[in-house]
């Protein structure tokens, strides 16, 4: 009933999961990962469980295969399962059980895991696989996993239809203010097009939560700081450090206003 792409990034530092599903809420059950140590999916007759079991083998010292192994070990429904990891030095595995239902089936490579089962065909792995290869290795995790989501949907996904999708990415530090590790963490949890309000939810997520970078800033003029002073006060502002902050953009503007993004520049005149 689901299809996902279990990975970490080129550079070792990030490990995440995307996943769609003609299921209610699919993030809340197939994805975990943890920084440093892993990232799993377990879907089909999804065995939550999984998630802590592999957290503990994988911190205690094996690996993804090892790992795999002594989950499906100890679970006499392992048939009915499917299971998806990476582990903290990127090695991978997957496992479709017979009992599945079709078509089921997986792929697995360096840094990645593939899976799927209810699928329209087995092009829908293959898809995701060719989007993963082919993508920029220095692009953020959660790019390139919604580039292998969207063209495992393209495929033709779940055969049942669409209703849910999530992407997790965790990357030491990365969270909101420093103070956890997720650094993506989005769900569509019930729509007719998922992936496609997934991938609009990734880009907010990016303007709201990630900072600007020496290109997209522009400085502040006292010209252009009076300019956004009156633009503030008329939308009922008292200043513009205060529509900065009631629009949560404080990471797209200096904090002592020397810069503006670009992009919320282009907002804040109605552009």
């Amino acid at each position: 009933m689901t299809f996902s792409i279990v990975a970490r990034s080129a550079d070792g530092e990030s490990w995440g999961v995307a996943v769609a599903s003609k299921f209610l809420a699919v993030g809340s059950a197939v994805p975990a990962a943890a920084a440093g140590i892993e990232a799993i999916a377990t879907q089909s007759f999804a065995n939550t469980a999984y998630k802590p079991q592999a957290l503990a083998a994988l911190t205690a010292g094996l690996s993804a295969a090892e790992t795999l192994a002594s989950l499906l070990a100890d679970d006499a429904d392992r048939e009915q399962r499917q299971v998806g990891i990476v582990d903290a030095a990127g090695d991978s595995a997957t496992f479709t059980g017979s009992g599945c239902y079709g078509w089921a089936g997986g792929v697995s490579g360096a840094g990645y895991a593939i899976q799927g089962n209810i699928l329209t065909g087995p092009e829908v792995v293959a898809a995701m696989e060719q989007a993963w290869l082919s993508s920029a290795l220095a692009a953020p995790l959660e790019v390139r996993l919604l580039a292998a989501l969207a063209a495992g949907d393209a495929a033709g996904g779940d055969s049942r239809g669409r209703q849910s999708a999530a992407v997790l990415v965790v990357r030491r530090g990365a969270g909101y203010g420093g103070y956890d590790d997720v650094a993506a963490d989005l769900r569509v949890d019930d729509h007719p097009s998922p992936v496609d309000e997934l991938l609009r939810l990734r880009d907010l997520h990016e303007l709201y939560l990630t900072a600007s970078t020496e290109a997209e800033r522009v400085p502040i003029s006292p010209q252009l700081r009076a300019e956004l002073e009156s633009l503030a006060r008329s939308r009922g502002r008292a200043d513009f450090a205060a529509w900065v902050g009631a629009e949560n953009y404080e990471m797209r503007v200096a904090e002592d206003l020397a810069w503006i993004d670009v992009r919320v520049l282009s907002i804040i005149r109605g552009a």
